[in-house]
């Protein structure tokens, strides 16, 4: 724990700074929510097509990015709001500009408490 998901349009892949976004949310992650660094795991999940509204998908005139942060249960609801909200402005820093619109969003959720993991 923490599990991070991004789901990201693939037009935006040249302009995303993964690496610098990934360390900047795992630093705000330990930060924000008293995870440990060691435990932070993110995973890049680039969508070849993106529907947005009733734009033809091939106009690509859209990108959507969605970050998804699994905590195991605890936080308060204002440390999840707060995550979030450093998510985005995170997703601001580590997106150049474009010529398309992006679209993003992120949501904390707790991890069911069957979750468990293995190393090795």
């Amino acid at each position: 724990m923490p599990q991070i998901t991004i789901d990201y349009s693939d037009i935006m892949a040249d302009a995303f700074d993964r690496e610098g976004f990934a360390r900047a949310l795992h630093r705000a992650t330990v930060e924000i929510a008293a995870a440990k660094p060691e435990a932070c795991k993110t995973q890049f999940r680039p969508s070849a097509y993106t529907v947005f509204g009733y734009e033809d998908p091939g106009a690509r005139g859209h990108a959507v990015v969605h970050v998804t942060i699994g905590l195991l249960a605890g936080r308060s609801a204002e440390t999840k709001a707060r995550l979030t909200e450093t998510a985005l402005e995170l997703l601001r820093k580590h997106v150049a500009d474009t010529a398309f619109a992006l679209h993003a969003s992120a949501e904390v959720q707790d991890l069911d408490p069957s979750y468990r993991k293995s190393d090795r």
